[in-house]
């Protein structure tokens, strides 16, 4: 490969594959690190680190850090820093970059690195001296956080303790855990991984463990052991709230500049918007906690270069050289919570690239000589049982009516239903529940049916999980349990006509001797659905199939971009809909007169080809309320593990979120759960801002009763509920499992 102008030759072709490559800076040059070092950091060198995953989109997703230890040369750091900016350039100038200070790691960069990092004194060239760690000393740590542990050593003295952290003393033949009376369970947990890897690493597995709970001494040989190290037992002081950090991030205003040439030049941040950024333009964003660069995607090279100068000056001249996080990113490549500090931040435009690659493989086959109509869509996956029982309630002013087996899958788009879906899984029963409201349903409905649906899911015996679904935004979990779905526009609920009457127009309403049209659409054979759309030509697609009534005649139409799969759906639901009709089969470009005159008149309609876009990557967030405001806070790496019975977490997956209430979070119900993603969907956490219930579906999934279609997500061990289960009992008891 030839070489980049401007870009060390250590970083050509890098970023290939996902997973950690890591360099430490040595001089002027960038020496690579062994992945067998991956994590031993030394606290007199830089490093930069570069991060890659392969989203499900198959784009490459990369992320530069550079760590800077607290013994490192001034020197080094401005080299890490100019390195890190030759990486991003390498990678096509499409990474985030971020900047890590030794005890000050974000929880992002601290996650490649599990159980921790623990830094190590000196400089990197000294562990060539060093056969392993030593472990003839006594050293103290204090350990906490919540899903990435935070550990940085600490005096050995009695004065280092306090009740908020879990604390490790490692002495030569035995650790010791003191865990903090105000401490979370999940920190020791945490802690616990820490003295597994120190006994596996500095100890060559050969060590006893002891357990210390604060406050407990009657009858415990540890707590007397522990206590004698620091010359016998003396009561820790009460814990002082540390509000330094909390000053920065509630006192500080935003303050935006543009970089011109080396100075900064102010400018009015009263009202940020997202047009206020120039391509060609560099800008710092000062948020008190975090600072932002925002490199505009026209800049020089060396333009980039001049302003992370300007970037670490600035640093240094706000005395904020070892506090706070600082985040680099080029134009297009911004994080969720840079835009979120804007008033306005357009969404991201999905480009089609699946479209023209599914379409290119097809003419390809085709020039080959294969008879290939179109490269076939992916199948649904098998989310749930279909050997399960389905019942279907009518909601109605504040009442449910149970549907009879001929109308449970018939609704109505002015109304509001419950679904309940029950199933066997693996030996044992489960129940799905869902709140589906019409595009036309009144909000008495709505508010009801969700409440109603929370009531008669505590009810069920066995697992229970809740769902919040809109019409039109159904994810295919939804239509699933149905085996074929038709729905109507109109409604029978008292709600529904009562608003219809006060309106001064007139709603379209389903007739059965009168004029409909329908789309008609499914995942697969046994799983369709027919919706009725409004009676006008605009609303045909070419990549769908359609039923169009008109009194006694009918027609079948089939788009040009429609699959024979679907085809077969269509003559399914024809049946289905009007049993014993005979309908007329139409292509699209051969409808007689009498087609379009039903539809009111012939006029555009879309042609493009309908292909359903990548699925979104999850993410996983912490909730919690700070001063009465929702906070969600990004879990990154995730596993089962993090999935602490203390916490409500969310698992983001794009058009559907799952609400995960831990045992002991303190949520108490489902529809509180539910409530709660509506926060955090107003909260606009995401890549893509804010969004609307209407447009996602919710569920509320409760600790223990994990479905399938959740536990997915996650590399599953169904012992390890039970694990911690146990373990929560003996950590009451002061013992480790």
């Amino acid at each position: 490969m030839s070489a980049m102008k401007g870009v060390d030759d250590a970083f050509l072709g890098v970023g290939d594959r996902p997973g950690l490559e890591i360099w430490c800076i040595m001089g002027t040059s960038v020496v690579p690190i062994a992945k067998s070092l991956h994590g031993r950091f030394y606290t007199g060198n830089c490093y930069i680190i570069l991060s890659t995953d392969e989203l499900k989109s198959r784009v490459r997703r990369h992320n530069v850090h550079y760590w800077v230890g607290k013994e490192a040369k001034e020197e080094h750091c401005v080299i890490a820093s100019d390195k890190a900016v030759e990486l991003d350039a390498a990678l096509g100038s499409q990474a985030v970059q971020y900047r890590e200070m030794q005890g000050e790691e974000s929880d992002e960069f601290l996650s490649y690195f599990r159980p921790c990092i623990i830094p190590v004194q000196g400089s990197f060239s000294s562990h060539w001296r060093r056969s392993g760690e030593e472990s003839d000393q006594t050293t103290m740590f204090r350990c906490e956080g919540e899903h990435v542990a935070r550990v940085r050593e600490v005096p050995f003295s009695r004065t280092s303790l306090d009740h908020m952290a879990a604390f490790i003393v490692d002495t030569p033949l035995k650790i010791f855990l003191f865990s903090g009376c105000n401490s979370s369970t999940q920190t020791r947990a945490k802690a616990l991984d820490v003295i597994k890897h120190l006994r596996e690493n500095r100890h060559c597995g050969r060590c006893e463990i002891g357990t210390i709970e604060d406050g407990k001494l009657v009858g415990d040989s540890d707590a007397g052991e522990f206590w004698n190290l620091f010359g016998g037992y003396a009561p820790i002081p009460r814990d002082v709230p540390d509000a330094a950090n909390g000053e920065l991030i509630t006192t500080t205003s935003k303050k935006l500049f543009w970089i011109n040439k080396r100075t900064l030049a102010p400018m009015d941040t009263h009202l940020l918007d997202r047009e206020m950024l120039n391509s060609n333009r560099s800008y710092i964003l000062d948020c008190g906690s975090e600072i932002y660069l925002w490199i505009g995607i026209t800049t020089l090279f060396s333009e980039r270069k001049t302003s992370i100068i300007v970037l670490e000056d600035y640093v240094r001249s706000q005395g904020r050289s070892s506090i706070g996080h600082t985040v680099i990113m080029t134009e297009g490549h911004e994080i969720p919570n840079f835009k979120l500090q804007f008033q306005h931040w357009p969404k991201n435009i999905v480009q089609k690239l699946y479209d023209a690659g599914r379409e290119k493989v097809a003419a390809i086959f085709k020039h080959q000589g294969y008879d290939v109509a179109e490269i076939p869509e992916d199948k649904p996956q098998q989310f749930i049982s279909s050997n399960g029982t389905l019942k279907v309630w009518l909601v109605d002013r504040g009442s449910v009516t149970l549907l009879c087996a001929e109308e449970q899958e018939q609704l109505y788009n002015g109304d509001c239903y419950i679904v309940q879906y029950s199933y066997v899984e693996d030996g044992k029963d489960y129940n799905l529940f869902f709140a589906w409201s019409g595009q036309n349903s009144v909000q008495e409905d709505r508010v009801a049916s969700v409440s109603l649906m929370s009531s008669m899911a505590d009810s069920v015996k066995g697992p229970a999980v809740v769902g919040q679904v809109s019409e039109a935004k159904e994810p295919e979990l939804f239509f699933l349990v149905f085996k074929s779905l038709i729905i109507f526009k109109g409604g029978r609920s008292a709600a529904y006509k009562n608003s219809v009457l006060q309106k001064s127009d007139k709603t379209e309403w389903y007739q059965k001797d009168g004029a409909a049209l329908f789309r008609v659409q499914g995942l697969r054979h046994d799983c369709a659905r027919a919706v009725q759309v409004d009676l006008v030509a605009s609303s045909l697609n070419s990549s769908h199939c359609y039923i169009l009534q008109d009194g006694d005649s009918f027609f079948t139409w089939t788009g040009s971009l429609s699959s024979p799969s679907e085809h077969d759906i269509l003559d399914r639901m024809m049946n289905t809909l009007f049993p014993r009709k005979q309908s007329l089969l139409l292509r699209e470009g051969s409808e007689p007169e009498h087609f379009w005159k039903t539809l009111g008149g012939i006029s555009e309609y879309s042609k493009e080809k309908f292909v359903k876009g990548w699925p979104a990557d999850p993410h996983m967030y912490t909730c919690t309320f700070q001063q009465c405001l929702f906070k969600a806070k990004e879990v990154f790496s995730f596993s089962q593990d993090d999935l602490a019975t203390e916490e409500t977490l969310i698992l983001d997956c794009g058009e559907e979120i799952y609400v995960w209430v831990g045992l002991h979070s303190g949520v108490a119900s489902k529809e509180h759960a539910l409530d709660i993603g509506k926060m955090f969907l107003q909260a606009g956490i995401a890549q893509d801002g804010r969004r609307s219930i209407v447009d996602t579906t919710v569920y509320a999934v409760m600790e223990g009763d994990e479905p399938p279609f959740f536990t997915s997500f996650f590399n599953w061990d169904s012992s390890k509920q039970v694990a911690a289960f146990l373990y929560l009992l003996h950590v009451g008891a002061g013992q480790l499992i």
